[in-house]
């Protein structure tokens, strides 16, 4: 199963009102589907990976029942925020024992915000307002979790999210489905920073070195004329280039994003069209594979070049295949 998604809402009008419309805070977290089936617990991401053991913190979900499906995120609060790269730096965590330690060392919290089966009944064809109100009969003082609160006035909230330095506001019509897999307008997305996922082609030294890692050659997934994935001869994907990313890979990011890049192999030039002669000198190819996010100032019209881009973190929790998904 995968999760429901969000389109994203139209930031000159914001959050919808109405008595139709529940809004939660968006939280910079980890999208995980927590399943139960008989004392056993599995952490998916969205590609359906199982990643419950870098999260022992989280095994009070298997007291909750014997058959349970949640939709939620999981979160690493840092000074009373969430911290992307705090929580996101775990998942390839495989040894209990390394687990254990940064479980302890800053524990996350799985914040719950939709029931999906409960008792072997499916609940995806319920109303949004159903599966909510069972959800929170469900999740009382569970260790570890948390049920995400819902508030009626999404402009409001919008606001506060800004003055706090959250990510923003999701807005849920009351009366939907859950929709697997999907994308829909009955779930809005409002976030307060620009941030988008793109996937990593190359990357260049910094000036002076031979293997600092400088910047990154990022791209999206490419289609061809029937809208699947663009591949060249040897069946890798190919990328529509948006640009360099050399902000936020300064001391110890850029050593870690430098050793996770290690680990891809080098291949040909992955972008679908060639960038000038100054950007690609000096630049080393991967196979794209690993997905980062960025906060920039947009796309550049024409060239769909990132503005300012600003490296965020690695998003293991995403294949570039997913990216195809993604407005």
């Amino acid at each position: 199963m995968r999760p429901m998604l969000a389109t994203s809402g139209d930031p000159r009008t914001g959050p919808p009102t109405g008595p139709g419309w529940a809004h939660e805070i968006k939280w910079d977290g980890i999208r995980l589907l927590a399943e139960v089936r008989d004392g056993s617990l599995r952490l998916l991401t969205r590609s359906g990976r199982d990643i419950a053991a870098a999260f022992p913190e989280l095994r009070a979900i298997t007291g909750v029942g014997q058959d349970l499906l949640l939709d939620g995120e999981a979160v690493a609060m840092v000074d009373g925020r969430p911290s992307f790269g705090h929580v996101v730096d775990r998942v390839h965590t495989a040894s209990p024992t390394v687990a254990a330690q940064l479980a302890a060392a800053r524990p996350a919290t799985y914040i719950a915000f939709d029931l999906l089966r409960l008792d072997g009944m499916q609940l995806t064809g319920l109303p949004w307002s159903a599966r909510r109100a069972a959800l929170e009969d469900l999740l009382l003082d569970v260790p570890g979790v948390l049920v995400s609160p819902v508030y009626d006035d999404g402009a409001e909230l919008l606001a506060a999210t800004a003055d706090q330095g959250l990510e923003g506001v999701v807005s849920k019509r009351r009366t939907a489905t859950y929709l697997e897999g999907g994308r829909s307008t009955d779930w809005l997305k409002f976030p307060h920073r620009d941030t988008m996922s793109v996937v990593i082609g190359g990357w260049r030294a910094q000036t002076g070195t031979a293997t600092r890692l400088g910047a990154v050659h990022v791209g999206l997934p490419a289609r061809d004329i029937e809208g699947r994935p663009l591949r060249d001869g040897a069946g890798r994907l190919q990328l529509v280039y948006a640009g360099r990313v050399g902000s936020g890979l300064v001391g110890r990011t850029g050593l870690a994003l430098a050793e996770r890049l290690a680990q891809v192999p080098d291949a040909p030039y992955p972008f679908t069209a060639a960038i000038p002669r100054a950007e690609a000198t000096a630049s080393t190819w991967l196979e794209p594979q690993v997905v980062i996010d960025v906060a920039s100032l947009g796309l550049t019209p024409g060239e769909g070049r990132l503005r300012q881009p600003s490296f965020q973190g690695v998003r293991e929790d995403l294949t570039p295949l997913d990216l195809l998904e993604l407005p």
